[in-house]
């Protein structure tokens, strides 16, 4: 599982590695290019949902438990950066979020 920190604030997010890794490729490319959007997941607790603005000026860091570096679904990152587009943004489910 890793996790990703945002904003310096409060503990990070827990996501497993292949999701992490994917998600990341989506977030740097679009910080480079200096686009916003949101990203939200549902709680693994089912107690609600929580939404956060990525902006590039905002810091974010990725850390991962894997030292190995899986192969990356190609479509995956084509449809999470086109889900940023929209007025949901990326949305990650239960299976991909663990606190």
């Amino acid at each position: 599982m890793g996790m990703l920190y945002y904003d310096h604030s409060g503990p990070g997010v827990l996501i497993d590695d292949r999701t992490l890794a994917h998600l990341k490729v989506v977030i740097v490319t679009k910080m480079r290019r200096g686009e916003s959007f949101t990203l939200g997941w549902e709680h693994p607790d089912e107690h609600g949902r929580t939404t956060i603005w990525i902006h590039p000026s905002i810091p974010v860091r990725f850390t991962f438990d894997e030292p190995q570096r899986g192969e990356l679904n190609q479509e995956w990152i084509k449809q999470m950066a086109d889900s940023a587009i929209g007025t949901r943004g990326i949305f990650l489910s239960k299976e991909h979020i663990e606190a």
